[in-house]
């Protein structure tokens, strides 16, 4: 097995082998939400530092304005903090998110996935496909842009 990829905040899970499964407290539905609940369906990963921080909200805010064309693709979004279950629920009813946000409290999935430091989450994404297989990471992620970067590579990897 080839050797991860290291980035600011660790190594770096494989692309191309099975995603780091999790299971994790949310705000909506029955509590908690695991990877494995989406099998069947594209899943974008993204971890962010903190609910309502400026770039924080702005991604977010992207993401659920994009929506539709997520739901279009087959595609989930989960977005990761170690924020608390109850600051996702108000960051969630403040800006109107309709997807879900999960609260990585003591890290060990962001650490999982190389995106954690200092006690934070850092602001990686990854596209996992139907089977479960993790196939792209953003590791320089801009807020603004994103969800468009996001939206096209889950075009390529859906028209390959």
């Amino acid at each position: 097995m080839p050797t991860p990829a290291m980035a600011l905040g660790g190594p770096q899970p494989a692309l191309d082998q099975p995603a780091p499964e999790f299971t994790l407290p949310t705000n909506t539905g029955d509590g908690e939400i695991s990877l494995d609940d989406y099998r069947g369906q594209w899943v974008v990963v993204y971890f962010y530092p903190q609910d309502f921080t400026s770039g924080c909200t702005l991604e977010a805010q992207r993401f659920q304005r994009d929506m539709p064309k997520y739901l279009e693709r087959n595609t989930q979004i989960l977005g990761i903090s170690v924020d608390d279950v109850t600051s996702h629920a108000e960051f969630c009813d403040s800006e109107g998110l309709r997807f879900p946000l999960l609260s990585d409290i003591d890290g060990k999935v962001s650490q999982a996935y190389g995106s954690y430091l200092t006690g934070r989450s850092l602001r990686h994404t990854y596209i996992i496909d139907p089977n479960g297989v993790l196939r792209v990471n953003f590791l320089g992620v801009r807020p603004a842009i994103h969800s468009a970067e996001v939206l096209a590579e889950l075009d390529a990897l859906q028209q390959a």
